[in-house]
């Protein structure tokens, strides 16, 4: 025989708002189970009689709210076995009431029968208390578990359950992510009843308010200021869009994917001149040079009616996720190297039938820059086994490649002796992936110390009064090894 709950929704205010027969069925039932006893109704109800059982306790027993919601939902369940169970919870039962939802999931499993009658929602009352019109765009938010993405400042937002100061605590620093400290909120207690109260604080105050209940919520305003949308990638898309509308600036409307590609590159080395210089406040301003080059790309697919952003977006989410099984499946890999080989074989999996031939180098960009090229072209054939397994060999190979450049310059064959300063370059590279050691960066770095002791020469020279073409080597030399020292 299947157990059998009754919920019964207590509405949002007092008893006068409550409707006749479920004031006659609460009345006439001589035990009922709540999930907390704070509420204008049962306190009145209690004044007539009626006896209720609260599960308050409960909350102070666990550190997360799903723990307490779950232990009350198996307390039920317990006492359903002894016979027909009455539980009262605030509002409508399916409005921010989570122990239903677990309750209406034994039921989908055929383990009770649930009946769920009465209650207003908590919401009508909080819109008439705040004089507000959800058609305007609304969202109700649950204050225990507030995720700062699903927040749209842009529409009207009320957080319910901020039960305390810890939870409003919570609701404040995640609110203050994508908020000013000082933005007004609302906070509203026993919306609806006679205890009814409207607070209005700054964001930095919402867990100082003496009111915080079970029964309060927060209300956040919609942002009408648009300086503070510039945070939200919604009005970044927008601006883009803008740009290259009917409306737009002339150089966005005539720019293409190939008219954009150096720009892309461009922007991406800035971003690597700004980790070099450890500025991070610069890096955040070249990160979103970078993002501008993607979004521009984007729009302009959208107006080719190709692809847009969220295209983009969602083919990178599912590859993140596909090539990531030991985060998002069951898939074990302990270290970084393993990560790597995992994810080779991942792409090597997505390219098709293992009959099909593919080289191995095919992945290699060829716009990359050549000595980044040539690295990558050496770490993949080292993976087939095609390189050698001490350094020796390497250094017969240089100076081999020396001599025939040498050979090839002296004489005269320019043509020549370019592809032997090539196969000398391919060899250094070689040696410095056996050492570990990046050859791009390695070079970046030589070049940046190059423009350091170099402009340090040329402020010298400007200091004295002098020109520098009019120096001599010498004299260059010596203000070389001052600017060295200083490092």
């Amino acid at each position: 025989m299947k157990r059998d709950i009754t919920v019964i929704g207590l509405g949002a205010g007092d008893l006068e708002q409550l409707p006749l027969g479920i004031y006659k069925m609460l009345k006439g039932t001589d035990k009922i189970f709540t999930r907390t006893e704070e509420h204008p109704v049962i306190h009145e109800l209690k004044g007539e009689g009626v006896a209720f059982i609260g599960f308050d306790s409960i909350y102070e027993a666990h550190d997360q709210f799903a723990e307490v919601y779950e232990d009350i939902c198996s307390k039920l369940l317990l006492e359903a076995e002894k016979g027909h169970v009455y539980y009262a919870v605030p509002g409508h039962p399916l409005v921010a009431e989570s122990t239903v939802q677990l309750l209406l999931e034994k039921q989908r499993k055929e383990e009770i029968n649930l009946h769920i009658i009465g209650g207003q929602s908590f919401l009508d009352p909080m819109f008439t208390a705040l004089h507000i019109d959800p058609i305007d765009g609304f969202q109700l938010l649950d204050g225990t578990s507030l995720q700062r993405d699903a927040i749209e400042i842009r529409h009207h937002v009320i957080i319910a359950q901020v039960y305390d100061s810890f939870i409003a605590s919570e609701v404040k620093l995640t609110l203050m992510e994508k908020l000013p400290d000082d933005y007004e909120v609302k906070v509203v207690t026993a919306a609806g009843s006679k205890e009814e109260s409207v607070v209005i604080v700054p964001l930095y105050e919402l867990d100082r308010v003496a009111s915080l209940s079970n029964l309060t919520a927060v209300y956040v305003p919609p942002v009408t200021e648009e300086r503070l949308l510039y945070r939200e990638f919604a009005k970044l898309r927008q601006v883009i869009a803008k740009l290259r509308g009917p409306n737009g600036c002339p150089w966005d409307k005539e720019q293409t994917h190939e008219s954009l590609k150096k720009y892309l590159v461009e922007e991406a080395y800035e971003v690597l001149d700004a980790i070099d210089d450890g500025d991070e406040e610069n890096l955040a301003e070249e990160l979103g040079d970078v993002l501008l080059q993607v979004l521009l790309h984007a729009q302009i697919g959208e107006d080719e009616g190709m692809f847009q952003i969220e295209d983009v977006i969602e083919a990178l989410t599912e590859k993140m996720i596909r090539r990531h099984p030991h985060v998002f499946d069951n898939a074990i890999a302990s270290d970084a190297d393993k990560v790597v080989t995992q994810w080779e074989a991942i792409k090597k999996q997505e390219k098709g039938s293992e009959n099909e031939f593919h080289s191995i180098l095919e992945s290699i960009p060829s716009a990359l820059p050549s000595l980044l090229q040539a690295y990558k072209i050496q770490k993949k054939a080292a993976k087939v086994g095609f390189d050698w397994n001490e350094e020796a060999p390497m250094w017969m190979k240089l100076q081999e490649e020396i001599s025939e450049w040498i050979q090839e310059i002296k004489e005269g064959n320019e043509e020549e002796a370019a592809k032997e300063l090539g196969d000398i370059l391919f060899v250094i590279v070689n040696l410095a992936r056996f050492h570990g050691i990046d050859p791009e960066e390695a070079l970046r770095q030589t070049n940046r110390k190059f423009i350091r002791r170099f402009y340090y020469i040329e402020k010298s020279i400007h200091g004295q009064g002098k020109k520098l073409e009019e120096q001599s080597l010498e004299d260059l030399d010596a203000l070389w090894n001052e600017a060295k020292g200083q490092e």
